[in-house]
């Protein structure tokens, strides 16, 4: 629901993308490991305000369709119809299969995969005030108005108008709009034969009010082959890693945790300086990397290694996920112990491991937990920890 009304998101998918050339339909292309279409589809399966989710695909493609959204849209209504012969009918096909009654509906392309929250929330706000919202980007290249020439071989047209670009704006997609309005504006649009490129023009046709939002030049619509590159290089795009390690006390050690030394009367047993957080990072980094783990790399039964800032062992890990292209989105750490209390402390050690990841400290988050006394953290023997990171390629 958004503000007390159903929402409904279309997903425009039911042409072939003759321009893109390939043996798929381009939404059905692979992207960093997942079709395009389930790409464009994420933004909207994640958000707790939309209600139903239609996919209009050609109907060759509804059963894979159905198969891959199937368990991304699992906390949605999901209906998947075919598309008709052209972008008005593909709508049309998903404002007729649509269960709301009334409502806002979202209208997006699914070549359009790099759709941000921001262009979202500002289309539903815009739509929900003005009954129909479209994002769009100032035109930066000077647009010519044309007529024909009569004179293909020397050149086929004349110019016959420039437009002041500063008023143009080239349109995005998602559009959204009251769904009973676009109901009616597409069925007007087919009475009277009206060419409908995009779902703005029905409306604006029919004598609406059509609001205009900022847009997002990184939400480009994939025509050929080339779009893809320029979002995700060759191969996977996002890496993810898991971590965990775990480190009994020792009595005269100094406690170093994210390289941080935190006042306590024991510190961790090890080979270097049994900074158990530091390791489940590393090992995380490196499993996203698929380049091992710190025992492979760091083997304890090397010499130079013994009692060595862990810290110095992260700059060798960040140095190998730079080499292979990749740089820290974000990380996720937990550190499980009854004591020391780590809230003290959350601060000196997120800006700590950011420096080393060459990050800012708002990319790393530190949580700390408790077992309830249950287990070797909960008699209090030692401290365990866990990391998840999210690389992505440069």
């Amino acid at each position: 629901m958004y503000q007390g009304r159903p929402l409904t998101v279309i997903l425009a998918a039911g042409g072939w993308g003759t321009r893109f050339g390939g043996k798929l339909p381009k939404q059905f292309t692979e992207l960093a490991g997942r079709s395009v279409l389930c790409v464009a589809a994420e933004p909207f399966a994640a958000d707790s305000r939309v209600d139903e989710i239609v996919v209009v695909v050609p109907e060759a493609y509804r059963e894979q369709a159905e198969s891959e959204l199937r368990v991304l849209c699992q906390q949605k209504r999901l209906t998947v119809v075919p598309g008709g012969a052209d972008r008005t009918a593909s709508v049309n096909a998903g404002l007729t299969a649509a269960f709301a009654e009334d409502g806002i509906v979202l209208v997006h392309d699914a070549a359009r995969p790099f759709v941000s929250s921001e262009v979202i929330d500002s289309v539903l706000k815009a739509a929900f005030t003005y009954g129909a919202a479209v994002p769009a980007v100032p035109v930066t290249d000077t647009i010519y108005e044309t007529v024909p020439s009569g004179d293909e071989e020397a050149a086929p047209y004349l110019a016959a108008r420039i437009p002041d670009r500063g008023t143009l704006r080239a349109v995005q997609t998602p559009q959204g709009f009251d769904l009973a309005l676009l109901r009616a504006a597409h069925q007007k649009a087919r009475e009277t034969g009206l060419a409908v490129t995009d779902d703005g023009m029905p409306v604006f046709s029919a004598g609406e009010r059509v609001a205009v939002v900022a847009g997002d030049s990184a939400n480009i619509k994939i025509t050929t082959p080339e779009d893809l590159p320029a979002k995700f290089p060759a191969g996977s795009g996002f890496r993810i890693g898991f971590g965990f390690d775990a480190h009994r006390f020792a009595e005269d050690r100094p406690l170093i945790l994210g390289g941080v030394l935190i006042p306590f009367e024991k510190g961790l047993a090890g080979h270097s300086d049994a900074d158990v957080l530091t390791h489940a990072l590393m090992d995380a980094i490196l499993g996203a990397l698929r380049a091992g783990d710190i025992g492979q790399r760091f083997p304890d039964t090397d010499d130079a290694y013994k009692g060595v800032s862990s810290m110095l062992l992260l700059g060798d890990v960040v140095s190998l996920m730079e080499k292979e292209g990749y740089e820290l989105a974000n990380c996720d750490l937990t550190l499980v112990a009854e004591r020391p209390k780590m809230a003290p402390h959350h601060s000196a050690v997120e800006e700590s491991l950011a420096a080393a990841l060459g990050t800012e400290p708002e990319n790393v988050s530190l949580k700390a937990t408790t077992t309830e006394k249950l287990g070797f953290t909960g008699r209090e023997e030692g401290i365990a920890a866990e990391a998840a990171v999210l690389l992505r390629r440069k």
